[in-house]
């Protein structure tokens, strides 16, 4: 029987380059978008040439009615979840200094970078306990989709640190709290990513690459964060769990 993986916002994006790559691994998916379903239909197409079972479930992890209904079509389609892959996440719509920051926008970003995943790692991991319980063999992981934004400062969008910063160490407790169930918790930390939510400052980020930002010289692609997603859900790291996983082409490297 095939492994599920549920994947936050993984119709686009960083998170469609890991559901590309878990589909590639074998696994069946369930992905979870904002979008109606019609205008994902390539994506999700695109994943089933991969060999991959998929189902779509649309709703805002931000929101608790979203994320049981959410986990119900996962039972009722799949009846099992092996991996939970908290991707799905919001920028501030306006980039302000923190000193003019609001807390409508504070709201908006916490909502669904962290007390989306939060909760949804409860349910999820919940519900893999009882998997286990009833199987031995049973295997099982949550990984988080974070940013370098956890630990690297930008007073523009602090909101979106926090959230991030955040969602680390909510890694660390959901990993202390299932290791005795021996289900890993890690965290994914991309760097410079080309997706939607970067177009809008390509110039800024291409200028600084070129300067020597990050290490390997170029930006990362969501394929990228897919590979090291599926190698943590695969089994290839079984005695680490609380980790940061860095995907930022060597961004955090202290150099002189």
């Amino acid at each position: 029987m095939k492994k599920v993986a549920l994947i936050t916002g993984g119709s686009r994006g960083i998170g469609l380059g890991i559901a590309r790559s878990l589909a590639g691994a074998g696994f069946d998916l369930a992905i979870n978008g904002m979008r109606e379903e019609e205008k994902a239909a390539t994506s999700l197409e695109a994943l089933r040439q991969l060999g991959a079972d998929v189902m779509y479930c649309r709703g805002d992890v931000g929101d608790a009615q979203a994320r049981r209904e959410i986990m119900d079509q996962v039972k009722t389609h799949f009846g099992r979840l092996n991996v939970l892959v908290n991707n799905a996440g919001v920028a501030p719509k306006e980039r302000k200094d923190i000193l003019e920051a609001t807390e409508e926008s504070f709201d908006y970003v916490l909502r669904t970078n962290l007390t989306g995943p939060y909760f949804l790692s409860q349910a999820a991991a919940n519900w893999m306990i009882e998997q286990k319980s009833a199987d031995a063999g049973f295997e099982a992981a949550i990984i988080n989709i974070s940013s370098i934004s956890a630990t690297v400062v930008s007073t523009n969008r602090g909101e979106y640190c926090v959230g991030k910063a955040g969602m680390s160490m909510a890694t660390q407790l959901f990993a202390a709290r299932l290791g005795e169930y021996y289900i890993p918790v890690y965290e994914v930390r991309p760097g410079i990513v080309a997706t939607d939510m970067t177009a809008k400052v390509t110039e800024k980020y291409d200028k600084l690459i070129a300067e020597g930002l990050c290490v390997l010289p170029r930006w990362g692609m969501p394929d990228d964060v897919g590979k090291a997603v599926a190698a943590l859900a695969t089994g290839y790291f079984p005695y680490t769990t609380g980790q940061v996983i860095m995907v930022d082409g060597g961004m955090n490297i202290p150099r002189l």
